[in-house]
């Protein structure tokens, strides 16, 4: 199994780019010999149709494949309209954009549970998104959504609330984020435990679940409540020699984003130790 069946990039441009263009940081990704890049719309989509275009052609020429972050400031669960009109035209935007780019998948932090039970927030959230996804597809619009799993116990996002998602609304498919899913509790740091989770991957999304991931890998410190802050790979206790033994057991294809500081130097180092697996 080579490379080409799990792809290994950047969250955002790598940090040796001359310039702070997605252009630049294309054509850095490819010098570099990595695979990918994230577009990071996390501030906000502000990119137009011209700009979206020449990335396209970037991209196509380079043979980078790319996926967009959408904005951070999203919460699918909010009691407010307002707001809650806010995060669905930012994810709008994030994957029209984006399906410009070449961009299929888009990731997004789906929001909080704030005062509500996990039960009600899940069903306010699988509301909002099977919405969009229909006007995403009504539109014509590429895009598949990824809730992404999130480090922080505030947050929506635990495995089973990101399978449950993109089992039950076509044009969703998981985000999965092995920093956050271990900081979350503290746990998910094993071959045993990655092998559970590409199991229940495979349970839930078939195989086209493993055949086409989503993964943000990096290292990560984090307390009681979860994440606090990204690490590089080596600064960090995440076991990602065992990660990537079980994605090779598994044959899992798609894309690997590094999202530690050190993006493209972790990138590199992550895909020569799955190659020599």
């Amino acid at each position: 199994m080579t490379s080409k069946d799990l792809l290994f990039g950047t969250g955002g441009i790598p940090r040796s780019t001359k310039g702070t263009s997605s252009i630049s940081g294309i054509k850095r990704i490819r010098e570099l010999g990595l695979d990918c890049m994230e577009l990071e719309f996390v501030q906000g989509v502000r990119m137009g149709e011209k700009g979206a275009k020449n990335v396209l052609e970037t991209a196509n020429k380079e043979e980078v494949a790319l996926s967009v972050h959408a904005p951070y400031y999203i919460n699918l669960n909010s009691y407010e309209e307002e707001k809650l009109k806010a995060s669905l035209e930012r994810i709008y935007e994030a994957a029209k954009v984006g399906s410009l780019c070449g961009a299929e998948s888009i990731v997004l932090h789906a929001g909080f549970y704030q005062k509500s039970t996990k039960k009600h927030t899940f069903e306010n959230i699988s509301k909002a998104l099977k919405e969009l996804t229909g006007q995403l597809r009504d539109e014509g619009i590429q895009a598949v959504l990824r809730p992404e799993t999130m480090g922080k116990r505030t947050q929506f996002g635990t495995l089973e609330e990101v399978l449950a998602l993109s089992a039950e609304i076509e044009g969703i498919m998981p985000c999965l984020d092995f920093c956050h899913l271990h900081a979350r509790e503290g746990k998910e740091n094993s071959y045993s435990e990655f092998t559970e989770i590409l199991s229940r991957v495979e349970e839930n999304l078939g195989k086209q679940g493993l055949s086409n991931m989503h993964m943000h890998i990096s290292g990560v410190e984090y307390g009681t409540n979860g994440e606090k802050r990204h690490l590089t790979l080596k600064e960090s206790d995440l076991n990602y020699p065992e990660l990537m033994k079980a994605l090779k057991e598994f044959k899992a294809q798609g894309r690997v984003i590094l999202e530690s500081p050190i993006l493209e130097e972790d990138a590199l180092m992550l895909r020569k130790l799955y190659n020599e697996i």
